[in-house]
């Protein structure tokens, strides 16, 4: 059996080899059973959320991520999120690679938006907004510079200092790139706003939102998260990465709940997009919603091309 450690798996995971890699396998489909969620107590009081995401293509490979959610971390001065990723032999069962899920999950993450991206913002979109400033925002900017010709680059944080330092991090990935502390005045002056965050509260509203802004959101994978507020959706075209999003985010739960959005506004997944089957924006003026939860078929592309490309 193979072991990726983190440089080694991002080495193998490009975005511009990750994102098609991606599109290829929502196109395709695959076996993706619901996750399992798991709940795990500490003796201080608290707990964490554990993840179990098994996704396989019948015969070639099987694959399952566990992804350790625990938001409580930031005071201890340690990441919020933990992954492993095994990968097997899809005939036989023999396993073939230990991958670090850290990097396989931040980086299959931003690619999914950079996907969801390529259909449904502008052409001509040029201004990212990035609001958080952890492992998977980090990414934002060079996933989006594969699908759109982004030249500027906002962040926004809770800490001041984390945006800043992200955001000379980009500036020395050749981007035009800013902290920002206005975010009602950044959102309106975004083409793009990408929301990368643990927040359990609105952080952004529809009414600072411009007609033909993409909307992506990434954090509120479970029920009691949310970055957006309902005015986000009124009016918006909404895209999901599968439909399992409208049973786990906070998003889009309490907005069905209060009727403002109904199941059967949902315009499409990953995998209509993927499909280029005519899914995607239909106008210029059109605001566009992309929720996201994360996709266990997501990961387990990611880990074929890690696998693949360490033969190669």
């Amino acid at each position: 059996m193979q072991i990726f450690d983190p440089a080694a798996a991002q080495a193998a995971l490009p975005f511009e080899r990750l994102v098609p890699a991606l599109q290829s396998l929502f196109a395709q489909g695959c076996e993706v059973p619901a996750r399992h969620v798991h709940e795990v107590s500490v003796p201080s009081g608290t707990s964490f959320t554990s993840l179990v995401m098994p996704a396989w293509i019948p015969g070639r490979y099987y694959g399952i991520k566990t992804i350790n959610i625990a938001p409580g971390n930031a005071a201890l001065g340690l990441p919020g999120l933990h992954a492993t990723y095994l990968l097997f032999d899809g005939s036989t069962g023999v396993p073939l690679a230990l991958i670090d899920g850290d990097v396989l999950t931040a980086r299959r993450t931003a690619a999914a938006s950079a996907l969801a991206a390529s259909r449904l913002a502008r052409e001509d979109a040029r201004h990212l907004l990035v609001i958080g400033a952890g492992r998977i925002a980090a990414l934002l900017p060079p996933a989006y510079r594969t699908v759109r010709a982004i030249e500027q680059v906002s962040v926004w944080a809770r800490s001041p200092h984390k945006a800043q330092a992200l955001a000379r991090s980009w500036q020395a990935q050749g981007f035009a790139a800013r902290a920002v502390a206005d975010l009602p005045t950044a959102c309106a002056e975004a083409d793009i706003v990408s929301c990368a965050t643990l927040a359990a509260s609105p952080l952004v509203h529809g009414a600072w939102l411009r007609p033909g802004t993409h909307l992506d959101l990434i954090g509120s994978f479970t029920p009691a998260m949310r970055e957006a507020d309902d005015d986000c959706f009124r009016g918006a075209a909404l895209y999901v990465d599968s439909e399992e999003a409208l049973k786990k985010s906070g998003d889009l739960l309490g907005p069905l709940q209060r009727g403002v959005l109904r199941a059967e506004d949902l315009r499409g997944t990953l995998a209509t997009l993927s499909r280029e089957d005519g899914a995607g924006r239909r106008s210029a003026g059109e605001r566009t919603v992309f929720k996201s939860v994360g996709n266990a078929l997501a990961d387990l592309a990611a880990a074929i091309l890690v696998v693949e490309a360490s033969k190669a």
